[in-house]
């Protein structure tokens, strides 16, 4: 007998005029029939009959975890059947748990080195070490496009180009799930600003929708994602955790997902409205799929059956990976050697030059053996962003000791902190208190009621460190850290959130005049006690800090600056600029010593208004636990910087895509409008004649490279392109060549100036050359035409170009696309 038995039954979802009848009768009618789409397990369908009402709903919600290992969510199972719980932890980076794991450096700097196979084996480090730490379920990756550089989580994502996107994402999920853990692709869709998330209503045409945001989420489908968790945001109008046309129509229907959707952390917003579209878990708990759906069931308004088809589609993944019968692998114990090697070599592979005048670095001879280091971030490891994305690692080093450690013994490397992050003692109170390690114990209340005395007008920045509730401090009346909108409270950043000893920090800064203030403390201990201080910066204090940086700077031959800006889930960005008075320290420092290196840990893309005067500008981002040793490697010209900007950075705020466009971001009225179309993030700056600080695939070498011998030919249903590479410098090297794609002149839609069609990333020795060929696929030939509602092929004579950044073409040739016979599709 067969192992498997058919579908019952692909579960079609309801047209728009049975939708709007059921929805004016408050009841549904059983979902119509339609013919299978892949057999589903013996067991899956025996174990679907025995299930009891409240059991099938059961498992679509979250519930709280008995053992408490600290992942975001937990299925219970039904024990009585043999069907196991579902932990899910959350992932971008490294296993967010209670345990310490390996901290990866961040998704967009893994981007940055163009490499599909590490992408994978990126994957399958989280892969492994989910398992190993007990996890079932990894809410990982995050394949939204960056589209505005104001974006908290655009560390957390790849690219701000489909294509490049879509292969990365598609070779992680297949690392993750080689392992036995179960990916989940989000957020579908369009969760590509944290500010208003949970409300706005993105509005977006259907071919800017299905070019750009969908095309990641629809490899990430090809690669066998198990799951997709929905975005908190609308698309079009309704939300997208009950979104019909995205849900049932997209993902479902063009796409043929099987795996089950889940919503983001509470974003659900209705019982019948989300389940019919296809929406199959609520998470963490169960306010909509829990008593509203039973009573829904039970009084006729759901039919059963809808019920069955989100429980049968959770269980056909388990079952898959070997979670209902007992064949799923055992789990492996951690490798944090392997992670630690990986996270190492993605580090060093997506570290990206982006500017090194008269050959700053690498750090050699003389200039090697002198060295200030300055920067808070110098000093303290940086390791990961902030949110569900943060990874507590069992070990970072600093750069200070990585930078002494590789320069030796002979070498001189200074330290100076530059930018005080977290504050120092308070003077001048009365009655006097100590604002220092002030414990309180469980179930007391400290307070300090009294006076603040401010010598001479200055900006202060007020510094609260607290393990437990947030204390109340109120200066001449007023709340200095009023609770945070949103999920801001309980987001901190991966630096500036938390002190080196591992107490959450908030900070308010305003202008204090000469005189004495009241100021008013109140912490409490609630039922665990805790310790907090009271800190300040002014601007004082800043200039000194400063004027010691300059004195570093000037007694050292180089200068290596750690600048930071700390990103979090919850939160956009305000500006572009470096926070705090950043841009001031490197101003002066570079004025002192002209061989100033600025290493950027940054979320995004940062202006840079001091890039002339200084030497060279590394990014790292977000770069993980071996960060320290990577920058340190590339640094010293140990190993060539591998990374290319997967994003656009501008000139200034007001030279971007949403500058000056409030309707684009964040949003009026709670609407925001896509109306940039298809021109998101270089193909804006191109169609609109915008110069970038530093286009889009921009990344230096410490070689040199020439391309020659461009060759275009058909291949099947796509373009074959030839050229050759030559390292013409004198060490190894690393250059990624970028293959970009013009118009076709036979379709009328809106289409880019250029767009990235290929890529290949090459290593190579001095004097070495390659030749590569890369394939230019239907898909990146064709548009998506919203008249036809289908891909058409973009035929005629397409310009092709092979260059090393979006604005850097090396060789430019033409390549004809021919038509295809009738009927035929992308």
């Amino acid at each position: 007998m067969s192992e498997t038995v058919s579908r019952r039954s692909a579960l079609r979802l309801l047209g728009g005029a049975a939708m709007v009848a059921a929805a004016a009768t408050g009841t549904l009618a059983a979902p119509a029939r339609a013919l299978p789409s892949a057999p589903v397990p013996r067991r899956v369908e025996a174990l679907l009959a025995r299930l009891t009402l409240d059991e099938k709903i059961g498992l679509l919600h979250g519930a709280d975890d008995p053992r408490g290992l600290g992942q975001a969510g937990y299925v219970p199972g039904v024990p009585r059947l043999g069907i196991p719980p579902l932990r899910l932890a959350d992932g971008p980076a490294g296993v967010r748990v209670t345990a310490h794991a390996t901290a990866l450096p961040a998704p967009v700097l893994l981007a940055s080195a163009f490499d599909p196979a590490l992408a994978r084996a990126y994957g399958e480090v989280i892969g492994r070490e989910g398992r190993a730490l007990g996890q079932d379920v990894l809410l990982s990756p995050m394949v939204n496009l960056i589209r505005t550089p104001y974006a908290g989580r655009n560390f957390e994502t790849f690219s701000e180009d489909p294509l490049l996107g879509a292969d990365l994402v598609a070779e992680e999920i297949r690392g993750i799930q080689s392992q036995g853990l179960i990916a989940t692709v989000k957020h579908l869709a369009l969760n590509n600003q944290e500010k208003d998330r949970m409300t706005i209503d993105v509005r977006i045409a259907e071919q800017a929708l299905r070019e750009l945001e969908l095309r990641g989420f629809e490899a990430a489908v090809a690669a066998g994602t198990g799951a997709v968790m929905g975005a908190y945001n609308k698309v079009n109008g309704v939300f997208a955790c009950e979104n019909k046309p995205i849900l049932g129509d997209i993902l479902r229907g063009d796409w043929g997902f099987e795996g089950w959707v889940m919503t983001d952390w509470f974003a659900a917003h209705s019982t019948v409205a989300a389940l019919t579209a296809g929406l199959d878990m609520e998470m963490p708990s169960g306010n909509y799929f829990a008593d509203a759906l039973r009573r829904a069931v039970l009084d006729g308004s759901v039919p059963e059956e809808f019920v069955d088809r989100s429980v049968r589609r959770i269980l056909s993944v388990m079952d898959r990976f070997g979670l209902l019968d007992g064949s799923a692998p055992a789990r492996p114990d951690r490798d944090p050697r392997a992670g630690a090697r990986l996270a190492l070599d993605v580090a060093k592979a997506g570290a990206t030059l982006l500017h090194n005048r008269h050959a700053t670095l690498p750090l050699t001879g003389r200039a090697a053996r002198a060295i200030a280091v300055i920067g808070p971030t110098g000093a303290l490891p940086f390791v990961s962003g902030g949110g569900s994305a943060h990874v507590v690692p069992v070990h970072a080093d600093s750069p200070l000791d990585a930078l002494r450690a590789r320069a030796g013994d002979d070498a001189r490397v200074d330290y100076a902190l530059g930018e005080d992050l977290f504050g120092k003692p308070l003077p001048g109170t009365s009655p006097g208190a100590d604002f220092e390690g002030q414990p309180v114990a469980p179930r007391a209340t400290w307070t300090y009621d009294g006076t603040l005395t401010v010598t001479e007008a200055d900006e202060w920045t007020f510094c609260v460190h607290y393990s437990g509730d947030r204390p109340k401090v109120r200066l001449d009346g007023a709340e200095l850290f009023p609770p945070a909108p949103g999920l801001g409270e309980f987001f901190a950043g991966g630096l500036v959130g938390a002190a080196p000893d591992g107490l959450t920090v908030r900070r308010a800064t305003l202008r204090l005049s000469a005189g004495t203030h009241r100021l008013a403390v109140t912490a409490k201990g609630r039922d665990k006690g805790q310790l907090f201080r009271l800190r300040r910066t002014t601007g004082a204090a800043r200039a000194a800090d400063v004027a010691e940086a300059v004195r570093a700077a000037r007694a050292a031959r180089s200068v290596v600056l750690f600048a930071y800006e700390d990103a979090t889930e919850g939160a956009d960005r305000t500006g572009l600029a470096l926070p705090g008075h950043q841009n001031e320290l490197i101003e002066a420092v570079a004025a002192a010593n002209s061989r100033t290196t600025v290493v950027l840990n940054t979320s995004s893309c940062t202006t840079m208004p001091w890039l002339d005067r200084v030497g060279a500008v590394l990014q790292m981002y977000y770069p993980g636990q071996e960060g320290a040793e990577a920058t340190a490697a590339v640094l010293f010209g140990d190993c060539d910087p591998g990374g290319r900007l997967t994003q656009t950075f501008p000139v200034s705020d007001d030279r971007h895509p949403m500058a000056g466009n409030p309707r684009r971001y964040p949003g009026v009225n709670g609407t925001e409008e896509c109306s940039e179309g298809i021109h998101v993030g270089y193909r804006w700056y191109d169609a609109e004649d915008v110069n970038p600080l530093f286009p889009f695939g921009h990344g230096l070498s410490y070689t040199s490279f020439a391309y020659t011998g461009l060759s275009v030919r058909p291949d099947g249903d796509g373009l074959a392109v030839g050229f050759t590479v030559r390292n013409t410098g004198r060490r190894t090297g690393t250059t990624v060549a970028q293959v970009y794609l013009g118009p076709s002149p036979d379709l009328r839609l809106d289409q880019a100036r250029r767009a990235l069609a290929g890529y290949r990333r090459l290593e190579l020795g001095p004097g070495r050359a390659r030749h590569v060929s890369v394939r230019i696929s239907a898909r990146s030939l064709s548009s998506w035409d919203p008249g036809r509602h289908r891909w058409v092929l973009g035929t005629g004579t397409r310009e092709v170009s092979v260059g090393v950044s979006a604005r850097e073409p090396r060789l430019v040739g033409h390549g004809l696309v021919p038509p295809r016979p009738a009927g035929d599709r992308a």
